[in-house]
């Protein structure tokens, strides 16, 4: 039932890590030296299951631990943390949610996007709604080489041989956000479009009903204008067949108020 939850907004668009990379507050790339269980407490529980466990004992608990990591680098070009390479921090916000997860393995290293709450608690940073948290491996090495070109890598040379061409990547990321804007502003364009299209179209099929009324009601006027014409007709046919009576009614006339001026 947590399902709501996982609604993602309607004009909710996939991002590369590139772009997503430009838009972390902060990057690191660390080792997780050990994790701690976070204390029990009212959320800390399966979303799916009916309610709260009981008590601190019941399986559920321990789903949300926090992370003890030590830098391998100095924090990426253009992050908010400032710390050198070697420093150990705490990361919270890991375990498993209702519509994602941030988990780490202790021993393993991995790049990370950070952000900091308003205690100054730092925090996986889901960019995007997306994935927030990078295995060490070879191509995630290759991807974010250009984030620690000027970066001291005390325990993490390997990172540097990746990086022949961080200017070429340097630039791809910089044009990221500024593309990324174009295309929404265009989509956002077609939107409105569309929207003003649906606009002309019902008042097209409005002024088209109109239309069919008015052709509707000027067949009916001609039905009865063609109508009248022929009751006018006969009407006429009838006057002119009985026009020749009138003489001999008017002789008549005259006759019976001639005979009766003699009588007086």
């Amino acid at each position: 039932s947590g399902g709501g939850g996982c609604q993602l907004p309607a004009e909710w668009r996939p991002l590369s890590e590139g772009c997503r990379a430009e838009l972390a507050a902060i990057i690191v790339y660390a080792r997780v030296l050990a994790l701690h269980p976070d204390p029990y407490g009212a959320y800390n529980y399966l979303p799916w299951q009916r309610g709260p466990p009981a008590g601190p004992q019941q399986e559920a608990g321990g789903l949300f631990y926090s992370a003890e990591i030590e830098l391998l680098c100095d924090q990426a070009w253009g992050s908010m943390l400032e710390v050198p390479a070697g420093s150990r921090l705490n990361l919270t916000g890991l375990g498993y949610f209702s519509c994602h997860s941030h988990t780490v393995m202790q021993g393993y290293a991995y790049f990370f996007f950070l952000r900091m709450d308003e205690n100054y608690i730092l925090l996986p940073h889901g960019v995007n709604f997306q994935e927030a948290i990078f295995p060490d491996t070879q191509e995630n090495r290759r991807m974010f080489a250009s984030l620690f070109q000027f970066s001291n890598c005390s325990q993490a040379q390997h990172v540097l041989s990746f990086s022949s061409d961080w200017e070429i990547q340097e630039d791809n990321r910089l044009m990221c956000s500024s593309v990324q804007k174009a295309l929404f502003e265009e989509e956002d364009r077609v939107k409105k479009l569309q929207q003003k299209v649906a606009t002309l179209e019902k008042r097209n099929k409005q002024l088209r009903d109109r239309v069919k009324k008015v052709k509707r009601s000027l067949r009916q006027a001609r039905k009865n204008t063609r109508h009248m014409e022929q009751m006018n007709r006969k009407l006429s046919e009838k006057l002119s067949s009985a026009g020749g009576q009138i003489p001999y009614i008017n002789s008549l006339k005259q006759e019976n108020s001639h005979g009766t001026y003699l009588k007086v």
